[in-house]
């Protein structure tokens, strides 16, 4: 029966309530909120409280201890295991989700493993009195109803154990306390997030400050350029090297692509350098039109959503490089005194310009010997009812017995123009082939004899010189060594082929001024015709038995001239 006092009782607990849950409400970290509901079961009426929260693992600590300093020296930092709780849980009265353990239960062996204030139980002294021994609990969950942890409270102020409306306060306690609890776990982890992610800034701000000095003050070119779309390859960002080396300022650069940039003939290079990235090495136009050679490389930059988004391109000038290259590659090919090309040269052009594949099969083919060369490697062939050598639309010959002769498809040779032979003089009617002039000095032992070496280096010299000059633009004088020169003139018809003889002849023939000293030399020149199916010996052979037959016959009608 409810005594006259209580409501006025009833109204002070929930005046103290409504404080201490007002206070709890203002902590900030987490450790200041479990303390505070410790102090606040303290300010309920308990003179010991501990808040027992749950670690990552499962167990308990106790994270906070209120009204008993030797309570706390006691038990703050004590771990209970989980399972030892949960038994605690399942023991005496439920009050609601409260757990009263009167030490009328006993003690179980596990007892020392939950942190206690008093081990000793004395006698109790009249009914309902609270007996060091009792145990109240208050189980805390958040929404999910996951278990947070334990409240624990002890030694109620008014020494007896709590009344329904204490039980119903400390349970109104408990979910306001697991509430602030979960409150606090969140803005703890938001503050660390917070922290992670302005280290995380920070570092992406130093990096970012490392890249653009990287970028801008990079010793050789650097742009990022677009990916993807209409403006595949727009260049969006260049550093000064860049700049310098196209002799282009960033904004007008910036209005530009690599496409618009590169040479005519590395389009294709740079669409495949940006398709399967890597590095290539081609040319890109300076301000003045001119092109400098480059290594570009290309890196993807992607994002993390929306994957590759920018190229950032090294561009490094290789110039230079390319420059000695080609030195050397000249000297590889060119005589170093005449700087014409040399005999390696000469092969290679002349191999360029054959195939193997015999022309007996085309119309108009004739034998070598009836050009003055060797011998065929292979028979001439007159087909039966065709006109000699007749090919028919596949690439098939004719042979004397009328049986089709096959070659193995066009293979290399689909858009190769065979070399032949040229028919008929010199009329237009002729027809035209590849001249291959075979030219040998005349005299030109004497003058290394009688003035030294360096007056024959300079008369050859002169000699390729004067050489270069007689011949048509695309045809090639090559020294082949010592005082021979060759000359390769193609689509020459018989009559043009001697013409050019002559030319070439008149114009070594004027006297040659060295060291203030006119010398003279002559020339033996031998013409030959290059035929596909004939090895660059084979032509250069007969080109230079062509000329020692001239020379002969040349050093012949001088004899018989002073004979006579």
């Amino acid at each position: 029966m409810e005594t006259e006092a209580e409501p006025y009782v009833r109204l002070a607990s929930l005046r103290r309530l409504h404080q201490v849950l007002a206070d709890l409400n203002q902590t900030r970290s987490l450790a200041d909120t479990l303390q505070s509901v410790a102090d606040g079961l303290v300010a309920l009426g308990y003179e010991v409280s501990a808040v027992n929260l749950v670690r990552p693992d499962g167990d308990l600590v106790v994270a906070a201890v209120g009204g008993d300093p030797t309570a706390e020296a006691i038990m703050a930092g004590r771990v209970g295991p989980r399972g030892a709780w949960e038994r605690r849980l399942h023991m005496g009265v439920e009050w609601g989700e409260l757990r009263y353990i009167p030490h009328s239960e006993g003690w179980v062996l596990d007892d020392d493993e939950v942190p206690q204030t008093h081990p000793v139980v004395p006698p109790p002294s009249a009914p309902g009195d609270w007996v060091t021994g009792d145990r109240l609990f208050a189980p805390i969950y958040d929404a999910g109803r996951e278990l947070l942890g334990v409240l624990s409270v002890d030694k109620p102020a008014n020494g007896r154990v709590p009344t329904p409306w204490g039980r119903e306060a400390l349970q109104m306690y408990a979910s306001q306390a697991a509430i602030a609890i979960t409150n606090a776990r969140l803005r703890a982890n938001m503050q660390r997030a917070l922290v992670r992610l302005e280290r995380e800034q920070q570092a992406l701000r130093a990096s970012e400050e490392s890249f653009r000095q990287a970028f801008e003050y990079a010793p050789s070119g650097m742009a990022v350029a677009e990916m993807g779309g209409d403006d595949h390859g727009r260049l969006i960002r260049t550093n000064d090297a860049l700049c310098r080396l196209l002799g282009r300022q960033p904004s007008s650069l910036r209005r530009l692509s690599f496409s618009d940039l590169v040479h005519p003939e590395d389009v294709g290079t740079l669409l495949r350098t940006f398709a399967e990235g890597g590095k290539a090495e081609l040319r890109l136009a300076r301000r003045d039109s001119t092109y400098v050679w480059v290594n570009l490389r290309n890196s993807v930059v992607a994002d993390a959503a929306d994957g590759p988004r920018y190229l950032l391109t090294h561009v490094e000038d290789i110039e230079e490089r390319k420059r000695h290259e080609a030195q050397l590659a000249h000297r590889a090919s060119h005589d170093s005194l005449t700087g014409l090309p040399n005999a390696a040269e000469l092969r290679a052009r002349l191999t360029a310009r054959l195939c193997d594949r015999p022309p007996e099969l085309y119309t108009g083919a004739v034998s070598h010997s009836a050009a003055g060369l060797p011998g065929p490697r292979g028979r001439a062939i007159v087909g039966a009812g065709a006109a000699p050598g007749e090919v028919d639309s596949n690439g098939h010959g004719f042979g004397t017995d009328g049986a089709e002769e096959h070659w193995a498809g066009p293979g290399p040779y689909e858009h190769h123009v065979h070399a032949m032979v040229p028919e008929g003089g010199g009329g237009e009617s002729a027809g035209k082939g590849l001249a291959v002039l075979f030219c040998d000095l005349d005299g030109f032992k004497s003058i290394n004899d009688r003035f030294g070496h360096n007056t024959g280096d300079a008369v050859l010299i002169a000699v390729a010189q004067r050489l270069t000059h007689a011949v048509r633009d695309g045809d090639t004088v090559a020294r082949l060594g010592g005082d021979e020169f060759v000359v390769l003139a193609d689509g020459l018809t018989p009559g043009g082929a001697e013409d050019l003889a002559v030319r070439l002849r008149n114009a070594i023939i004027p006297p040659i001024r060295v060291d203030g000293r006119g010398v003279r030399v002559g020339a033996s020149i031998g013409t030959g015709w290059a035929m596909c199916g004939m090895s660059t010996e084979e032509i250069l052979s007969s080109a230079d038995q062509l000329m020692y037959r001239e020379k002969r016959a040349r050093s012949q009608g001088r004899s018989h001239r002073r004979a006579g």
